[in-house]
């Protein structure tokens, strides 16, 4: 995944799956695997492998790994897999959402992964794919499915969302100031017809977001196409699920790096990583209990950025924030 939630548009692209994607903080996220992946035995998560950049620089660079690579979108599963061809003896597709870390360890046969990573968000795939509806500048069916075999699509949520339940989605997952006004005009235009096609909703969006905002906020349809896309693949859900799982599925010494692309991600991740780096001796008693340290340290201060140059070379890097950390040695 490049996990962008901007739109991406671009013409259809039929290039090799290593040509069509840009892995995000590539160099980075290397740097802080290494540690716990060099000359060794180890096993690599990507908990959202999408079309496999930042698995196939950590195969080349480490020859005795092996990954166990998950995604929801059984069409980036099958990409990853011919991008990674000279690894296949080291790689182990698992078709699932990514709070089931403990699964997909379980299917490809080991108990504990030594370096995870979430590139959360949607993929460069999805957003690139006409037919999945991902885009606003482009005309799909309203279909936003990470997994397009299964659960409910776009058109069903405008469809069938009461008004204030599509004004709570529009605000909590879109920040979308006129969530209000948006929420009441989907419900009087499906009176007529269900909505059925991303045009449809973005010339509706056009008549309710003011122009002046327009002119300062970007794209009407921006922050109601990705609040769609979060509430129909259960992102944060999911999100506030597999970090944990994630965390508890890690070996000593191993480490997590978490790539958000928005601030609700972002919380979600600092959030739990905050609860792990905690001492839990009871705060009135004036000496580490043995066996109740921290199980974490952070290995960023903060939240990490793209580049200036690295967001020249890939637009889709501009928002992303990394957080990392590390599984203490004589954690429990």
């Amino acid at each position: 995944m490049d996990g962008t939630s901007g739109d991406g548009a671009t013409p259809r692209d039929e290039r090799a799956p290593g040509d069509r994607h840009t892995p995000v903080l590539l160099e980075r996220v290397s740097e802080l695997l290494d540690p716990a992946l060099r000359d060794r035995d180890a096993v690599y998560v990507d908990a959202t492998l999408g079309m496999g950049g930042h698995a196939a620089a950590l195969l080349a660079a480490h020859p005795r790994l092996t990954v166990v690579g998950m995604d929801r979108d059984p069409q980036a599963l099958e990409l990853a897999g011919r991008r990674l061809t000279a690894y296949a003896d080291r790689l182990h597709r698992v078709h699932t959402v990514y709070d089931d870390v403990a699964g997909a360890l379980e299917q490809a046969g080991v108990s504990a992964a030594d370096g995870i990573l979430f590139d959360l968000g949607v993929s460069s795939l999805q957003l690139d794919e006409d037919a999945r509806g991902f885009s606003y500048s482009r005309d799909a069916d309203l279909d936003m499915r990470m997994d397009p075999t299964t659960g409910p699509t776009a058109a069903d949520v405008l469809n069938s969302y009461t008004a204030g339940e599509l004004r709570r989605i529009l605000r909590e997952y879109g920040e979308e100031r006129f969530a209000g006004p948006i929420a009441n005009a989907i419900v009087r235009t499906r009176e007529k017809r269900p909505f059925t096609r991303s045009t449809e909703l973005v010339e509706l969006l056009y008549g309710v977001v003011p122009a002046a905002s327009r002119r300062t906020g970007g794209h009407p349809a921006k922050r109601t196409f990705q609040a769609l896309r979060i509430e129909v693949n259960r992102e944060l859900e999911v999100l506030r699920d597999a970090l944990p799982a994630a965390l508890d599925a890690l070996a000593p010494g191993g480490r997590i790096v978490v790539l958000s692309y928005h601030s609700l991600e972002d919380r979600i991740t600092k959030r739990v990583l905050a609860e792990r780096v905690r001492s839990r001796t009871p705060v009135d008693l004036p000496v580490e209990l043995p066996g109740h340290g921290p199980e974490f340290r952070l290995l960023s201060r903060g939240s990490e950025q793209a580049s200036d140059s690295e967001i020249a070379r890939n637009p889709r890097a501009a928002p992303v924030r990394l957080r990392a950390a590390e599984r203490v040695e004589d954690g429990p």
